[in-house]
């Protein structure tokens, strides 16, 4: 029977933090705050495995946060926080761990002993949290107006994970369904089960705004640091076909690009602008068009592959700024859908990506429609 496993929370949309990725995605001095989180998760001894409840729309920012990592396959979650806890927990059943640690996603920076604590005590309790006391002065106010002072002894701050029996917690979700409960400790209390406080951590913190972040990458020493640039190509014939894809978008037309991939464009010149940023050659270095494993790839893997690259050595992606230069189909229309596309790829948010049409006023190989041709500069922090 598996001991303890950690399942981490990460189903949210994270909307307070702006932007379209959602937080736990977004890079914290070049690595995802998800991937920092289970880094802190599956560096601690006593945690046997560890799964992910994630949203069904992010299972690309997902694969490309975790990839290399140990760790149990992702379930989806639920509308709220409460029902993907209950998901989570229904799909370790067959584990039967004899402990389960509730974590939030975006607390990367949750210390070993906090871990040590929490587990420490469920052996004598029916669940344990950790919490810090508050220490600033409390106020009630309607209107902006103060009503009251609250007395804050004995007043806590929860923070996760948050530690129970398996067995207990399931059963508590189970007969919880239904109600808005805002952490696992709650759902525990209305189950009548009796929850420890130990001691928690202020360095553990909830990253939910874009001021925590900035605070998080100020703590981390990695405000400052050498800025690089680097500049993509790629250029494309056209073929026979009825659709051509461009930075991730299938687009109808009358023709389709010939290559050895699936002929993106838009995705090729961005990959060598983030390899040429951080000196590491380009597309065909790790993509070769003599090897046949490529045939008609999808050109995501070749992205996916430069940003990881980016994050291997310390660094983070900053921004993207792409112009496909054809006289059709049209760029503007597909904008939108293209810009999301690559932001679900590479984890930045939609602000920084912008994505460009222009035409060459019919003169050259792209005025004559024979084929489409693409730039990109890519900016990453190192």
């Amino acid at each position: 029977m598996t001991h303890c496993v950690a399942l981490i929370v990460s189903a949210g949309r994270g909307r307070r933090i702006g932007g379209d990725v959602p937080k736990q995605y977004r890079e914290l001095a070049g690595v995802p705050i998800l991937r920092r989180t289970l880094n802190a998760v599956l560096n601690h001894p006593s945690v046997d495995a560890a799964r992910v409840v994630i949203h069904p729309d992010d299972e690309d920012l997902y694969h490309t946060a975790t990839v290399g990592l140990d760790i149990l396959p992702p379930v989806f979650g639920g509308a709220e926080r409460q029902d993907s806890v209950r998901l989570g927990l229904e799909s370790l059943a067959d584990l039967s761990p004899k402990l389960v640690l509730i974590h939030d996603s975006v607390r990367p920076f949750a210390d070993p002993t906090v871990f040590d604590r929490v587990i420490d005590a469920i052996s004598t309790t029916n669940g344990v949290i950790p919490a810090v006391p508050v220490a600033d002065t409390l106020k009630r106010a309607e209107k902006n107006r103060i009503t009251d002072t609250v007395d804050r002894a004995d007043l806590w701050r929860a923070q996760t994970p948050q530690g129970f029996p398996f067995a207990k917690i399931l059963a508590a979700h189970r007969s919880a369904k239904g109600q808005t409960l805002t952490d696992d400790a709650m759902v525990a209390e209305a189950a009548g089960l009796a929850v420890n406080i130990v001691p928690g951590a202020e360095a553990n913190v909830k990253i939910t705004t874009e001021e925590d972040l900035m605070r998080a990458e100020q703590s981390l020493g990695t405000t400052s640091g050498e800025t690089r640039i680097g500049i993509g190509y790629d250029v494309h014939k056209f073929t026979d076909g009825d659709h051509v894809i461009i930075c991730g978008v299938d687009i109808p037309h009358s023709h389709s690009l010939e290559g050895h991939s699936d002929a993106d464009v838009g995705l090729h010149a961005m990959t060598d602008a983030i390899l040429g940023a951080v000196g590491a050659g380009d597309i065909g270095t790790y993509f070769p068009p003599n090897d046949p494993q490529w045939k008609g790839a999808a050109s995501d893997i070749f992205l996916r592959h430069a940003v990881e690259k980016v994050r291997d050595m310390g660094g983070a992606l900053q921004n993207l700024d792409i112009t496909i230069i054809c006289e059709a189909p049209k760029i503007v229309p597909n904008r939108e859908a293209m810009t999301k596309r690559v932001a679900e790829i590479t984890g930045l948010s939609s602000d920084r990506i912008n994505i460009k049409g222009k035409t060459t006023e019919k003169l050259g190989f792209t005025g004559r429609r024979e084929g489409i041709a693409a730039e990109a500069v890519a900016s990453v922090r190192l």
